[in-house]
């Protein structure tokens, strides 16, 4: 049973953090000195040191980070800008990356696998169809190598992985189905990291079985559960483990992209959920379908420019315009 105080109190810390610790304007200082860095290189040409502006996509994540946070838990606005903006920053993180597996073989990643696949279902679930595919091939090519380490200890990330391909109708490693398990299976067999990954999904082992079914009261039931889960889990926000980060800490876009799924398929979802988690301001937002692209920020912009400009092998050459 859900402490009810005890998430409320989680909610206020998760709040206060981008209220009275990382505020907006202290974010926006430290993305204006990384954005005279790219506009140094950029204006130079400089190939030696483009390294750089890898590493400076850190500031423009955490700039949007901040504003999304300040639009939709500050301002309690329904406005996607930052995180739509997040997500498309990683996107570039994965896209320059590729460029260095030569040059720089053992070049700490910028981004992690739970990031990626984050940003892989809000693709989805932005309707954007070219940056998706883009980037699922991405995974399925270097998925277990260097700049896609499968290690992931997070049960909710192998959940929505595992949802997306059979949504999708994809694979990894030849399946979408007990894909933790076979990933577990074959990293140790090849003797690689593998013991971050968990045996089972918990709840949503349950979940992933039933995920389509047509009987409403039992995806209700389902997404209840899952609702409880996150919550229980959350309530130690600021403490190591799932739900604990206060990046997505009390966003439940693991139910979120479930319902949306679901309604893509025509099933049928729930018309309202009445428990806390459910109803902050970040699991109210709403998507259009599809959504907009939001404008180009133009540090980002210098930067896919220099790597198409310089690098005939950058992936974004091979598919035109993106967003």
């Amino acid at each position: 049973m859900i402490n009810q105080k005890k998430i409320e109190m989680a909610f206020n810390r998760y709040r206060s953090n981008f209220v009275d610790g990382i505020k907006l304007e202290d974010v926006k200082d430290k993305y204006n000195v990384s954005r005279s860095k790219i506009e140094k290189i950029v204006k130079q040409n400089d190939t030696e040191k483009d390294h750089i502006l890898l590493i400076n996509l850190n500031k423009i994540y955490s700039y949007y980070l901040s504003q999304w946070k300040n639009d939709i838990l500050i301002n309690v606005e329904n406005n996607a800008k930052g995180l739509k903006n997040m997500h498309k920053v990683v996107f570039y993180q994965c896209m320059g990356q590729d460029l260095y597996t030569i040059r720089y073989p053992e070049m700490i990643l910028g981004y992690t696998f739970r990031e990626v696949v984050i940003t892989l279902v809000h693709f989805a679930m932005y309707g954007w169809e070219k940056e998706e595919d883009i980037l699922y091939n991405f995974i399925n090519h270097h998925f277990g190598g260097h700049l896609i380490d499968a290690n992931e200890e997070n049960r909710h990330i192998w959940f929505l992985l595992e949802l997306y391909l059979q949504y999708k109708n994809k694979k990894i490693m030849g399946t979408n189905e007990k894909l933790h398990l076979a990933v577990k299976n074959k990293f140790k067999e090849d003797e690689r990291r593998y013991h971050s990954i968990p045996d089972d999904l918990d709840v949503y082992d349950e979940v992933l079985k039933r995920w389509s079914t047509s009987d409403l009261q039992e995806i209700e039931h389902l997404i209840s559960k899952m609702s409880v889960h996150h919550s229980e889990l959350v309530s130690e926000i600021g403490q190591l483990g799932e739900f604990g980060d206060f990046r997505y800490g009390f966003y439940p876009f693991e139910i979120l992209f479930l319902i949306h799924v679901r309604k893509k398929l025509g099933l049928p979802i729930p018309t309202q959920l009445d428990d806390f988690l459910m109803n902050t301001s970040e699991a109210k937002m709403v998507f259009e379908d599809p959504e907009p692209y939001p404008e180009w920020d133009s540090a980002l912009q210098m930067i896919d420019q220099f790597y198409r400009k310089n690098y005939s092998g950058y992936i974004p050459n091979q598919h035109g315009e993106l967003f």
